[in-house]
């Protein structure tokens, strides 16, 4: 059978620096070919270069690319153009900034359709962006078309911009990250749907730093490090043999055992009795009711909108519940880590700064303040010259190691944790939870943790809440719940994390 993408010898430089060497593979039609890697291998660059989108200050060479039987080894802008959205189209990873904010899901869903002059007259174009929200099994899909991006969720913009990509009905898909920090059910129905897409016929390119999501959806996969592919096979044969230490650490990264911990023998630090919140009239958390031990960590799992961040804030005490209340044993500090440090950190301040504010609050003299700097980010594996830079100069696992080391400048005694490691590559993320484990066990902290990852919630959790819009459908011992769920969403959970291929 004839590819559908062919790439060899790609290469990829900045001033005389190679980021991309030598990458070469194929993609059958109805094939799905993974590439991995974690940040800076170089797997965002190669999809771009399949494109012809690389920065302008990129020296690219190629031996050849083929797409659909076009030759694009040297391809004009202007040919490239023709080529983009009918031979192969990209889905990118965030949507709410691929889509354009101030026109309607119908007109992004149009727009190739008029670029590439398919589905001729205003009634043939609207008949055939139904058809594609259709396909894309996009919900109420008249209505839907009527609304902007803000106005749907992670998982249904993610559905609009995947049938904005199918309009102009290209050979090939090239997806990069469409799923990182998609509920573990969206993640499931978006990697289903990319699998149905594939046996339909189209080639697909799927980008990826988790090992998990390649396994529910890809035929082979490329595992690339430093912009070299370092392993390739069938993604079976390379999950169950890995040959490169490398893809070892990735995929015991992406698979965890539940912590088995017999029930709390700690004494309570919180009890929350019929703990409700509203927002104009809409419940977010409906008569939650739990305790968290002293020295444990209590998982929340749920969906986007389950009411688990709501419930956080409250624990948190930045929001308070209108029915039910929530009684601490003994007073307690508590702090929050926020899901993005970005976001979080001041971005005019250096981390030395923030972290001193931190010590401040704490009560810290001001002549210690310095040296207590250089401990705490000491005890998250930092060193002390990262306090002189700025949030954007820190990598993501750095950023979210500096935002622990603010937490804990007060002296917690209490950790809560939204989302904290949602967006960050496996082996990040791994010493990342390794940090939290060995500052729990050292500082004996309470932590409780909200996470939409079954898998890190397993990885650190002793006890589990799982949520579903706004109730408390199940609560346990983290092992017991996974291993014997008894209600259907918590099974509905589970089960998003199994394989979605044939």
């Amino acid at each position: 059978m004839t590819a559908a993408l062919e790439v060899r010898g790609l290469r990829i430089a900045f001033e005389g620096t190679a980021v991309v060497d030598g990458v070469s593979f194929a993609v059958a039609p109805g094939e799905c070919v993974a590439i991995v890697g974690e940040s800076g291998a170089g797997k965002s660059l190669t999809a771009r270069a399949l494109l012809g989108l690389t920065p302008a200050n990129a020296a690219v060479a190629l031996d050849r690319l083929a797409i659909g039987g076009t030759d694009a080894t040297s391809l004009s802008e202007r040919a490239w153009r023709r080529l983009r959205g009918a031979g192969i189209a990209l889905v990118s990873q965030d949507a709410l900034v691929s889509l354009d904010p101030l026109r309607r899901i119908g007109a992004e869903v149009a727009e190739p359709l008029l670029l590439h002059g398919i589905a001729r007259g205003r009634a043939a174009r609207a008949a055939r962006v139904q058809e594609l929200l259709g396909r894309v099994w996009m919900p109420d899909a008249a209505r839907r078309a009527r609304q902007h991006p803000h106005e749907l969720s992670g998982g249904l913009r993610q559905r609009a911009l995947i049938a904005s990509a199918l309009a102009g009905d290209p050979a090939v898909l090239v997806a990069d990250e469409p799923t990182t920090a998609l509920d573990a059910t969206v993640q499931a129905r978006i990697l289903g749907l990319l699998r149905e897409i594939t046996d339909a016929g189209t080639a697909l390119v799927f980008i990826s730093h988790d090992f998990a999501a390649v396994r529910r959806v890809a035929d082979r996969v490329l595992v690339m490090r430093g912009g070299v592919v370092v392993e390739s096979g069938p993604v079976g044969e390379v999950l169950r043999d890995p040959r490169h230490e490398y893809t070892r650490q990735l995929i015991a990264a992406s698979i965890h055992e539940p912590r088995a911990t017999a029930p709390a023998s700690s004494a309570p630090v919180l009890v929350a009795t019929g703990v409700s919140r509203s927002f104009d009239a809409v419940p977010a958390v409906v008569d939650a009711s739990f305790t968290v031990a002293d020295g444990r960590t209590l998982g929340i799992v749920g969906e986007s909108g389950s009411g688990k961040t709501t419930l956080a804030r409250m624990i948190v005490g930045v929001d308070a519940p209108d029915d039910g209340t929530l009684d601490w044993v003994q007073q307690r500090r508590v702090q929050l880590v926020h899901q993005n440090p970005l976001g979080a950190f001041d971005p005019r301040w250096t981390i030395g700064r923030s972290l001193r504010e931190g010590l401040e609050a704490g009560g810290v003299p001001r002549a210690q303040r310095r040296a207590r700097v250089a401990e705490l980010l000491a005890e998250v594996g930092l060193g002390p010259e990262l306090a002189a830079r700025r949030p954007a100069a820190l990598s993501g696992g750095q950023r979210q190691r500096a935002a622990i080391a603010r937490a804990l400048a007060a002296d917690p005694e209490v950790l809560v944790l939204d989302e904290p490691v949602s967006a960050l590559d496996p082996s990040v993320r791994e010493r990342v939870l390794r940090l939290l484990a060995r500052l729990q066990e050292e500082r004996r902290l309470t932590m409780i943790l909200v996470s939409h990852d079954l898998d890190v919630v397993g990885a650190v959790a002793d006890e589990v809440l799982v949520m579903q819009e706004g109730r408390v459908v199940e609560q346990g011992v983290t092992a017991e719940v996974f291993a014997a769920p008894r209600h259907p969403f918590t099974r509905e959970l589970l089960a998003a994390s199994g394989p979605v291929s044939p």
